[in-house]
């Protein structure tokens, strides 16, 4: 295993930057041209990033950006994915956020976000966020999925039944398509 240990590399003679198996560092900035993984052997952060800006702009900023030379309506964006085991050695991605290009059309550009995580082993979108309309829709994959809404004193202060097709107020039963109790 080979070991290199230095203090300070002193970009003197290239005006690249300083190359290393497929990893770049110049002017305080690191490009790589392959995947990479940051491992750590515990439960500390792998990634922080920190801004010691002083001013009410946003900071620090993390940014995915796909730079197609084609981009088109329905392309995606970009994907964060929470990936663990299962219990049978398998990886499965538990939930996820995605984004989408709805419409890349110059001054008509329209997006799609959608937070998603897996029941009964099928991906499933809970909750999107949908430019062309604009709305936000809960339960899009139409599954038997509960939506509830608590308030300071109640549990269910609104509560919509997937599996019977009701909308309760202020309770969580009742035999009809809008329930109110109280």
């Amino acid at each position: 295993m080979s070991e290199i240990r230095v203090d300070t590399i002193s970009e003197k003679t290239s005006a690249n930057g300083v190359a290393i198996d497929g990893v770049t560092l110049k002017d305080g900035g690191i490009a790589a041209t392959t995947a990479s993984t940051i491992t750590v052997a515990d439960n500390s952060d792998n990634l922080t990033l920190t801004s010691t800006d002083a001013d009410s702009s946003l900071g620090p900023n993390l940014r995915f950006y796909r730079n197609s030379s084609s981009p088109a309506d329905g392309d995606d964006l970009g994907r964060i994915d929470f990936e663990g085991r299962n219990d049978n050695s398998q990886d499965v991605v538990f939930g996820r956020i995605r984004t989408q290009i709805i419409d890349a059309s110059d001054g008509t550009e329209d997006g799609k976000m959608d937070l998603g995580s897996i029941v009964n082993g099928t991906e499933i979108d809970f909750l999107t966020f949908n430019a062309t309309g604009p709305e936000l829709i809960v339960n899009e994959s139409s599954i038997d999925m509960d939506f509830r809404v608590e308030s300071n004193g109640l549990t269910h202060a609104l509560f919509v039944d997937g599996g019977n097709n009701r909308v309760h107020i202020n309770g969580s039963t009742g035999t009809r398509e809008l329930n109110v109790s109280g």
